[in-house]
């Protein structure tokens, strides 16, 4: 419906900024977007991914022991460099990377399916009769946790709008249509599969104790070639991390196309082709999120944020239902669809602050206040400094990077 990149971004511009006569409220969704996206969800959910690859390449050998954290934080990093390297270096050899660790994902899973599979068949559901029954005798089942657990489980399928973030690379953007419809419900079937294989050998308990379910999973299925599984899944997660750093670069690239963050953002390497300078800003933040959070903490914040998104998303899209009926549609969703959305993300977000309000809503809250300060000075009232325009050119020299076609310093 409207073939640029960065995702929810070009949606928000469309849907608030068109009539806006004063350039405010459009721009603004639009910026705040690209500021969560670029400053904290996409590297956090990167520094998440490659924290969790070090969790499985340690584990087999420390095995019943806890890894260094100074030693898993170390190869994350590293983790991290590779994958930043990668991504400025080539826009094809980051694909190719893509398409061979996906491939290795749904080998990964389907190992867990089918074992899980053989289980059921071998009657092993003593775990599945009593799910949601607490093992300490606490009742747990409270509308805050239920959108926690939400949390956690949605986080899992949050990579399903990463199409929509480089949709002018596509030679025909009919194919992310197809892309979404495809992955989806395959993405969606093996994950459930792949969980419910984890309860035909887990009780809840374990799997909570667990510092690597899948790795549990295979010392109790796959006995002396359970080592394959952890390489499995850091393999899986290698490819999702890069999928996530190909896809926020092109964010923060579009975003500084329109202004929104400072121009060299914009910039593309001179031999590469490929928006550097916003690679390594995310690779920059990758490395300090993963200093100083924990994987449970980040995903938490990472959730809030995302779920502020996907609402504000939906409510874009029924305004331009309204106020965009001219614009051609290759799918046209059901209204009640978005409706949903925005239900279910006002929900996830306010439930558990009116039940069990947490330091972390206040984090949330003072990080969007931030970039709303931003957002006045530098952006709507384009308040510049001369030392900016001399660091650009010091990088830009640097980097090697120049601006993109069609690029104007007065647009």
């Amino acid at each position: 419906m409207i073939p640029k990149s960065g995702g929810e971004h070009a949606y928000f511009m469309e849907a608030w900024g068109r009539g806006d006569e004063h350039g405010f409220l459009g721009p603004l969704v639009a910026y705040m977007f690209a500021y969560i996206h670029a400053l904290a969800l996409k590297p956090t959910a990167m520094a998440v991914m490659s924290l969790t690859i070090a969790t499985y390449l340690t584990v087999p050998f420390f095995g019943d022991c806890e890894a260094p954290e100074t030693m898993q934080k170390l190869l994350a990093l590293s983790i991290i460099l590779l994958i930043t390297g990668l991504n400025c270096f080539s826009v094809t050899y980051a694909a190719r990377v893509q398409v061979f660790f996906t491939a290795a994902k749904v080998v990964a899973l389907a190992v867990i399916v089918i074992g899980g599979v053989v289980n059921l068949f071998k009657g092993q559901t003593e775990y599945f009769r009593n799910g949601f029954e607490s093992y300490d005798g606490v009742n747990r089942v409270t509308f805050s946790n239920m959108a926690l657990a939400l949390y956690s489980g949605f986080w899992s399928y949050i990579g399903f709008n990463s199409a929509n973030c480089v949709l002018e690379e596509f030679k025909d953007t009919r194919d992310v249509v197809y892309a979404i419809t495809v992955a989806v419900p395959i993405v969606t079937i093996l994950y459930v599969a792949a969980n419910a294989s984890y309860f035909t050998v887990m009780s809840p308990e374990e799997i909570l104790a667990s510092p690597a379910v899948a790795i549990t999973w295979a010392d109790a299925m796959l006995g002396p070639v359970s080592w394959i599984m952890p390489l499995f899944v850091a393999t899986s997660a290698f490819g999702t991390a890069n999928a996530i750093c190909f896809a926020i670069s092109r964010v923060t690239h579009v975003a500084a196309r329109e202004r929104q963050l400072p121009t060299l953002l914009s910039f593309l390497h001179v031999r590469h082709s490929t928006p550097s300078p916003a690679v390594i800003l995310n690779g920059l933040l990758c490395f300090v999120i993963t200093f100083i959070g924990n994987i449970r903490t980040l995903m938490d914040f990472m959730s809030v944020l995302n779920w502020l998104i996907f609402g504000a998303a939906a409510v874009a899209l029924l305004v331009m239902r309204w106020t965009r009926s001219d614009l051609k549609r290759p799918i046209k969703i059901p209204i009640f669809i978005p409706v949903i959305v925005a239900a279910i993300a006002a929900y996830l977000l306010i439930a558990p602050i009116v039940e069990d309000p947490d330091v972390y809503y206040l984090y949330v809250l003072l990080f969007l206040l931030v970039g709303f300060l931003f957002y006045i000075p530098f952006v709507y009232f384009k308040v510049t400094f001369a030392f900016i325009d001399y660091f650009s050119i010091v990088f830009q020299i640097l980097l090697e990077v120049a601006p993109p076609d069609g690029f104007s310093k007065q647009s």
